[in-house]
């Protein structure tokens, strides 16, 4: 009887992961880039009490065996990279990616991130940063005297300058792809490193290779879907309420096994 106690401990202890994985997903529907996630559950050990296949006489075996699973855990948090919806913003700065690929980003350490979030700004020396002030890369600076910035779908960044008719080419946004985008490892932040599950990241221009092409003046929005959302935390909770009387049902049948002897 203690066994169905421990066993339905470990599912509620599972749905509990799952709440909270729907809680950051609905927690983040308006995070731009964002990528919703789901948990993956596993069964645990099995104890055997006879396995399929034991002689039950000289001439015949048990056709299946007897085993009693001790419950469940989470083991992964499946992130899906599906492309969320394009929102018109006007800004010059917000840049969103149609494809696969992402944004470098130069983190303080010297390593690179990487992020679907297009929500760029610039320092008083004119370089492109995102939101927490990292720089991205390959850097594209911004001079003084540009009266605009266009960018284009091959991620061509160009400015407009004072006294000039003619528009001049500062630099090229370069992207990057990976060939397990779901192995990367989230920093928070909007920005992902790469793992040795992912891969390592292969960088071209926007338009080749199907890594994407930029659009200038729009964000991509989170791809979480409330109604979904709602629907996984609903069964969730479900869950974790069958659990919960099982074990109150335990309890309650070890109640009756103490009362024999009174």
């Amino acid at each position: 009887m203690m066994r169905a106690l421990y066993t339905a401990a470990s599912g509620m202890a599972a749905q509990q992961a799952n709440i909270d994985n729907v809680a950051h997903n609905l927690a983040n529907v308006n995070t731009t880039g964002f990528k919703k996630s789901r948990m993956e559950f596993e069964d645990l050990v099995y104890e055997t009490t006879r396995t399929a296949g034991t002689p039950t006489s000289a001439s015949t075996e048990a056709p299946v065996g007897l085993e009693t699973g001790l419950g469940t855990r989470a083991v992964a948090t499946a992130r899906d990279f599906t492309m969320g919806n394009l929102k018109s913003t006007g800004g010059s700065l917000d840049i969103a990616i149609q494809g696969n690929g992402f944004f470098q980003i130069a983190m303080p350490d010297g390593t690179t991130a990487y992020t679907r979030s297009g929500e760029f700004h610039l320092d008083a020396d004119g370089k492109l940063l995102n939101s927490e002030g990292m720089a991205l890369q390959p850097e594209i600076t911004v001079p003084p005297n540009a009266t605009s910035v266009s960018i284009s779908k091959e991620g061509v960044v160009s400015v407009s300058l004072v006294g000039q008719s003619a528009s001049q080419q500062i630099g090229t946004i370069e992207l990057a792809t990976f060939q397990n985008a779901a192995g990367m490892h989230a920093l928070g932040g909007n920005l992902f490193a790469a793992t040795t599950a992912s891969g390592d990241a292969t960088t071209g221009v926007p338009g080749t290779d199907g890594i994407g092409s930029t659009t200038q003046g729009f964000l991509e929005e989170s791809n979480v879907s409330v109604v979904e959302e709602m629907v996984n935390m609903i069964l969730g909770q479900r869950a974790y309420e069958a659990n919960s009387r099982v074990i109150k049902a335990a309890d309650e049948m070890l109640g009756q096994v103490n009362n024999l002897g009174r």
